[in-house]
């Protein structure tokens, strides 16, 4: 007599990326057994009648527990961040292991991951976060990193405390290829945006709304098209994170069909809100705030 499954999830209708049936889930241990009808009995039974049954969903760049370089820490907790994650059907979420100047790489994944163990509720894994790529940590903490198991990286082009020059984010790029990883990149100018901003306060400009107007489109499209002419001098894949202009959109359209390797996210807010969620009344609009900032 076989060995009956651990779960089955009985009665529901299937959605898949091919498209939805009626069938039952067997599954042993963490993983989908069988998909069918008739498939035997099971230690434990869902009823799904009535109800969809979908693949967990995949949240591939959030923040949680995450110390930035201003020494704040974000409010979400591994715990909360997931169990919120899985009542929305989110089952595995890849949050950024955040190295700062002058700390190790190999040292901070494995802060990240303790915190992880500790709290988290469904499958996880982790980006990197490198915003001192020194020769020890490119020659040895990155390769060791890649061969155990985490494949991508982030690199910032802006922000006082993260950003990697270009020469440094060539090395990584290299070092990124040589050990089979992907570069996620926060590709803006930082030129652009500290000359805006230094103008803008220095004119008494420092209502939330003007932070818009502090990181111009141009900023994001000129990091871009640098970011691709780095990727391509190296023939490394690279990532472009939150995407928040059609311009910008244009330049990897672009570089995509030219052959570049090279792929882009945005996120619900570049795609349903505009600056206008700036211009609030007293500090309501810095509720709206983030960077890259939505677009008019």
């Amino acid at each position: 007599m076989a060995e009956p499954f651990d779960c089955m999830i009985r009665g529901g209708r299937v959605v898949t990326a091919s498209g939805t049936f009626d069938a039952d889930v067997a599954i042993s241990g963490e993983a989908i057994a069988a998909i069918g009808r008739g498939l035997g009995e099971a230690r434990r039974v869902i009823d799904a009648t009535d109800k969809l049954v979908l693949p967990g969903g995949v949240d591939p760049h959030c923040h949680i527990e995450q110390m930035t370089a201003a020494g704040v820490v974000n409010a979400d907790t591994f715990a909360t961040a997931t169990t919120s994650a899985l009542f929305g059907g989110t089952t595995t979420v890849i949050p950024f292991a955040a190295q700062h100047v002058g700390a190790s790489l190999k040292g901070t994944v494995a802060d990240y991951h303790r915190l992880a163990e500790k709290g988290a509720v469904v499958d996880y894994a982790l980006h990197m976060i490198l915003a001192d790529p020194t020769p020890e940590v490119i020659a040895e903490e990155l390769p060791a990193l890649v061969a155990a198991g985490h494949s991508s990286i982030k690199l910032f082009m802006t922000y006082d405390r993260l950003k990697v020059d270009d020469e440094r984010f060539l090395d990584v790029l290299l070092a990124a290829r040589k050990a089979g990883a992907l570069v996620c990149v926060h590709a803006e100018n930082h030129g652009m945006i500290a000359w805006m901003g230094k103008r803008l306060v220095e004119r008494g400009y420092i209502k939330p709304k003007y932070h818009a107007m502090a990181h111009p489109r141009l900023a994001e499209v000129e990091a871009f098209g640098r970011l691709i002419a780095m990727a391509r001098l190296v023939d490394q894949p690279v990532m472009i994170f939150h995407v928040s202009t059609a311009e910008g959109a244009a330049v990897i359209r672009q570089a995509r069909g030219e052959g570049t390797k090279i792929f882009a996210e945005t996120c619900p807010h570049y795609l349903l809100l505009d600056a206008s969620a700036l211009d609030k009344p007293g500090t309501e609009g810095a509720k709206w705030m983030c960077s890259p900032p939505m677009r008019t």
